[in-house]
């Protein structure tokens, strides 16, 4: 093995080299295996001679491998731990690659002609696989590598163009392609490897001098100075060697390798040093908090190597509105930039120019890219006197103008602060809300349009916290974020029934229940459910649960499954606010439902586009031999017409509004 390094031609070199290579070698070899026999067995053909030949040339592949399978044992658990020659152990594996590769050459240039489609392509994904694998692997020797791949993929490749028909010809130019790139990569890796050793020899040889000349300075002490200043000058070499690599280090742990900007712990460090300077200056300094927006839709409908080459062409952008290690990659798809001397003004100005940047299209790999971005912004002093303040200002004004109106800017202010920390309160108080009985469920009946009477009531969770009342737009939000609704929603599933229960009115009275996404993809849901429906005894036909329209956008599979759960067990499904989320056809073919509740907003608007709307949903509802059920039924004349038009159940003020558990009762018993 030849190192390509002017001073580095040791044994221990060489020996690390054999044991790269024959270390990693047992995978390669099962890999072998696997592909070559499933190329000569999974792919049947009538010729007898050709399938004898194949046979034999499989034979020869086997026992290649196990010569080198048994080579490479000797090497682990007779030489590994010893001291041992590496030129031979590294020819024994040269040879044995060698025939590897031709065996493989020879495989794809005699069966070439009796290939058929399915096994040509099945053919050269293996061979570029087996490539490609071998690039990084056999990277140590620059020859092995070469011979290999060029093995594998030329021969392969050139029979291809070569073919008359042409009709492959694009995947013998993808092998060429291929076959290059991994010439390419191979070459970056043994660079890496070389001086990787290069680095290692250097530093023992660094090592042993310093222990030899510090052993020589304590036997001479104080007899030669000549020698002393001589080694103070070799010392101090060996300082500034140690202060480059611990540079090199520093820079390793603090940057991005994907768009070389500060990472987060380098930029933590960089700003902190930044706000020291700026405190004693008596200056003002703007933090930025930039994250894309259709950065996900990128990766989930490309790949992951078309997303970091649009996070590398933005980091370049942005990198053009700030200063040097002013700018870093947060994580993901966010960055952070930081402005000294700014005013808010100029950090708004700043902002519109990168989001400006961040909208011209991108080209990477034929895949054209365009996204925006949401920033916020925090300003020292104003906002906060710390790194990690300012960034955490920053980044929930991005959050809160993103939720506001994605693709733009905003400036953390006092109001949002204060939203921000009536949230947390709210959020703690909301951890200990059925602990302190703060939590009450109320009622509101929901009436058979041909009978006029209550078919079923919906059961409405309330929050009573230090005498307010927290509205459910407020604190569901808050409990879906916090990881609360599960419980929760357990606490209203397990009253509403109960409260069912002890009611003395008819048996066919049912509840309907809200269920949120997070419940519903909560592993312990359905055990949840069947405990309440056992404890207080009642019939799962009763029992409504509604789902909105914003479950369809979640895990399609796992929600289909826990609804088809929750329909074995008799239990009816509802679909809440119809028409104003996300859904489709083809997911409502897939998700089993008994009722559509037609949103509030088609009901109150009076415009023949909203008739039109729940025509449409009506009509759709008996396609799919479902009930409908209208809600926010405020007066008389929407009562009428909802009834004309087909509903099947009405809900709203001009019935009832939510009651109590004990003032429904009254409520029922009065009117019924």
């Amino acid at each position: 093995m030849q190192l390509e390094q002017n001073t580095i031609s040791t044994t221990e070199i060489k020996r690390d080299t054999a044991n790269m290579l024959v270390g990693n070698s047992f995978v390669g070899l099962l890999m072998t295996i696997f592909a070559f026999s499933g190329l000569v067995f999974f792919f049947e053909t009538d010729n007898e001679s050709l399938v004898s030949l194949k046979h034999k040339v499989w034979l020869v592949m086997m026992i290649v491998c196990l010569l080198r399978f048994i080579d490479a044992c000797y090497w682990r658990f007779g030489l590994a731990h010893k001291s041992f020659a590496p030129d031979a152990v590294i020819k024994r594996f040269s040879v044995g690659v060698c025939l590897t590769a031709s065996v493989w050459a020879f495989y794809s240039v005699v069966f070439y002609p009796s290939m058929g489609a399915v096994e040509l392509s099945a053919t050269m994904v293996i061979l570029s696989a087996m490539s490609g694998g071998a690039g990084t692997v056999l990277s140590p020797s620059k020859r092995l590598v070469s011979f290999y791949c060029t093995a594998l993929l030329v021969p392969m490749s050139m029979c291809v163009l070569a073919d008359e028909s042409g009709e492959f010809f694009i995947l013998g130019v993808l092998g060429l392609v291929f076959w290059i790139g991994i010439f390419l990569s191979a070459s970056r890796y043994n660079r890496f490897f070389v001086n990787t050793l290069y680095l290692k020899e250097n530093n023992e040889k660094l090592l042993a001098q310093m222990r030899v000349e510090r052993s020589e300075t304590e036997k001479v002490n104080q007899l030669l100075i000549a020698t002393n200043e001589k080694l103070d000058a070799s010392n101090a070499n060996l300082e500034a060697e140690v202060e480059r690599r611990t540079e090199d280090l520093f820079r390793l742990s603090n940057r991005d390798p994907l768009t070389n900007l500060l990472n987060r712990n380098g930029f933590l460090k960089h700003l902190n040093n930044l706000l020291d300077t700026t405190k004693v200056l008596n200056n003002s300094l703007a933090i930025l908090f930039i994250d894309l927006d259709g950065f996900k839709q990128v990766n989930d409908s490309s790949s992951h190597k078309v997303g970091d080459i649009v996070l590398a062409e933005i980091a370049a952008r942005l990198r053009n509105y700030s200063e040097k290690n002013h700018l870093a990659r947060w994580g993901g798809d966010e960055f952070v930039a930081v402005i000294p001397y700014a005013t808010v003004d100029t950090a708004k100005a700043v902002a519109h120019a990168m989001r400006s940047g961040v909208t011209i299209p991108i080209m990477a790999n034929d895949n054209q890219v365009t996204l925006d971005a949401t920033i916020g912004i925090a300003m020292y002093p104003e906002h906060g006197d710390s790194a990690v303040d300012l960034i955490q200002q920053a980044d929930l004004t991005m959050y809160d103008q993103k939720r506001k109106q994605r693709g733009s800017v905003g400036v953390f202010n006092e109001l949002l602060h204060a939203e921000i920390k009536r949230d947390q309160r709210l959020c703690e108080r909301l951890r200990c809300a059925i602990d302190n009985g703060e939590l009450s469920v109320f009622y509101q009946p929901i009436i058979d349009v041909k009978s006029d009477k209550v078919s079923s009531v919906e059961a409405l969770l309330r929050w009573k916290c230090d005498d307010e009342m927290i509205t459910p737009d407020v604190f569901i939000p808050l409990a879906e974020r916090s990881g609360l609704m599960p419980e929760i929603g357990a606490w209203v599933l397990n009253r509403a029934l109960i409260d069912l229960s002890h009611w003395q009115f008819a048996e066919s009275l049912c509840m309907s229940v809200n269920v949120s996404i997070t419940q519903l993809l909560d592993d312990g849901f359905v055990k949840v459910l069947d405990s309440a429906l056992n404890t207080t005894s009642i019939a799962p036909q009763r029992l409504y649960l509604e789902v909105t329209e914003s479950v369809f956008a979640n895990n399609a599979e796992l929600v289909t499954q826990r609804l088809h759960d929750l329909v074995d067990r008799d239990v009816k499904i509802s679909i809440d606010d119809f028409g104003t989320g996300y859904s489709s056809l083809h997911r409502l073919q897939s998700m089993p439902f008994d009722f559509i509740k037609i949103d509030r907003s088609f009901v109150q608007n009076t415009s023949e586009e909203s008739d039109t709307i729940i025509r449409a949903t009506l009509l759709m509802a008996r396609e799919f031999r479902c009930k409908t059920i209208a809600e926010g039924i405020e007066t008389d004349a929407q009562r009428v017409h909802l009834a004309d038009l087909g509903t099947d159940y009405l809900q709203g003020y001009y019935y009832a509004k939510p009651m109590s558990a004990s003032d429904f009762i009254s409520w029922y018993n009065k009117n019924y």
